[in-house]
């Protein structure tokens, strides 16, 4: 099940990104909500909320061990239970689909916009980045449910 879960979230992340690239670059963004959600093309070189600007290597080498800690700790693990699965292949998923831009590109494509009118703009995401924090909070509440 973890491979099916990579695998889809992998692909949807691909394509998103073409879409993106192909709809967006260069172009005007597409409003999806007035005032709240656009769609807009953005290259991030560097990390979460724009860390690290520049160091798409070290940004790489990073994202190779937490996959293999990730990786060494879902197969260790007795019981392998959905949660577990669906925590460690979304947060795969994602640092797999940034680490193809990055290698690629020395950027990550993002293009989910959303704001507040011209207030408050919650940094540019993609589909990647929406695996990994729903797969974080997932792992959170594992965690919390193996302590007890």
């Amino acid at each position: 099940m973890i491979y099916a879960i990579i695998i889809i979230g992998l692909v949807l992340d691909y394509f998103t990104k073409i879409w993106a690239v192909d709809t967006l670059k260069g172009k005007a963004d597409i409003t999806v909500i007035e005032g709240f959600f656009d769609f807009s093309y953005l290259e991030n070189r560097g990390a979460a909320f724009g860390i690290f600007q520049g160091r798409a290597y070290l940004l790489a080498a990073v994202t190779l061990v937490i996959m293999g800690v990730l990786l060494f700790n879902y197969y260790k693990a007795k019981k392998k239970t959905w949660l577990l699965t669906a925590s460690t292949g979304l947060i795969l998923t994602g640092a797999v689909g940034n680490l193809i831009d990055r290698v690629r590109f020395g950027f990550v494509v993002d293009f989910i916009s959303w704001h507040w009118k011209d207030v408050y703009y919650f940094p540019s995401f993609n589909v990647a980045d929406i695996c990994i924090t729903i797969g974080t909070g997932l792992l959170v509440i594992y965690i919390l449910k193996e302590v007890d």
